[in-house]
């Protein structure tokens, strides 16, 4: 997309693991990343590749041949069709895709969980994070020389522990599942918005004004190292700036800007996506799919939400 910046960014913390350490920062994004809010149509489906779950998902198709493609597929349709008129429609395949979010976003979190329990008792304590994640640098702040690896990790402590107790509802400092999946996926839950935009706003605001101006917003997607002119989706960019992410026009953006550019209340991210699978593969124009259709353009789904970056080919349809 033009943005550059849009997906998600891994936590700082990932960095200068010791082996065998005591320290094992979880894989979480370190904040909501803009730029997913229209969709762009590219080469080789770059969207439908990316759009919801992030470049590190698009790898299980590849491992099948189109004919076995074609027919995992097959059996995805059917399950898309919920009223088994042989036909998908837009709100199908709208469900489909949220469905397929939600099941990344918890099987994220089971993949991590046992990492962080570390007593077993089917919470994690914010202790227990603290440590499994920051105990290495705690310990041994010594070997942390390097300035900017200590601001990284000086910031990203406090920062996890702030939007830990946001996600932590009953204030006990525990985490059950559901609020350890807030903590590591805020942007899926209302109680966790302000977070997300109070995240995006300390990140990209370098002269720490409290505010986002035009050309903070630009840096965070493009760094012209070489100092030549901008290149046109960097100047288009500024025009959204000017036109759509200004919106009371004092040349920067606010708190509620912020909110509105990187969590639009009125775009259904899965609506658009299966309005736009509809729509590229729709060959009668009848506004559904049969099987068929689907089958014709398999190359688009495999990349789309519908199958989860192709990730639901390479299951036993009977999982999903």
């Amino acid at each position: 997309m033009g943005s550059g910046g849009a997906g998600w960014r891994l936590a700082l913390a990932l960095l200068l693991l010791p082996p065998g350490g005591l320290g094992k920062p979880t894989a979480r994004q370190e904040r909501a990343r803009p730029g997913a809010a229209q969709h762009e149509d590219r080469p080789g489906f770059q969207y439908d590749h990316e759009a919801f779950l992030g470049k590190e998902e698009a790898r299980s198709f590849d491992q099948l041949s189109p004919e076995e493609s074609r027919e995992r597929l097959g059996k995805i349709v059917d399950r898309i069709d919920d009223n088994k008129d042989g036909y998908l429609t837009t709100e199908e395949l709208k469900n489909w895709i949220k469905r397929v979010q939600k099941r990344y976003i918890y099987e994220n979190v089971a993949k991590v969980w046992k990492d962080y329990d570390l007593n077993k008792d089917n919470k994690i304590a914010w202790e227990e994070y603290k440590q499994a994640t920051y105990g290495y640098y705690l310990e041994n702040p010594e070997e942390f020389q390097d300035a900017t690896d200590q601001h990284s990790f000086k910031k990203m402590l406090p920062r996890d522990e702030r939007r830990f107790k946001t996600a932590d509802l009953d204030g006990d400092l525990a985490a059950t599942r559901e609020e350890f999946t807030a903590f590591l996926h805020p942007e899926e839950f209302e109680h966790m918005k302000d977070i997300v935009v109070l995240e995006t706003l300390e990140d990209i605001d370098k002269n720490e004004d409290g505010f986002v101006d035009q050309d903070e917003y630009i840096a965070d997607m493009f760094a012209n190292e070489e100092g030549g002119p901008e290149p046109d989706w960097v100047i288009t960019e500024r025009e959204q700036f000017s036109d759509f992410r200004d919106l009371n026009k004092d040349g920067k953006m606010d708190k509620e800007e912020i909110q509105h550019w990187i969590l639009p209340q009125d775009y259904d991210h899965a609506l658009a996506e299966a309005r736009h699978l509809v729509y590229e593969s729709d060959v009668d124009k009848d506004q559904k799919l049969t099987k068929e259709e689907v089958l014709d353009n398999w190359n688009m789904f495999v990349g789309s939400q519908a199958t989860n970056y192709g990730e639901d080919l390479t299951r036993n349809h009977d999982e999903l």
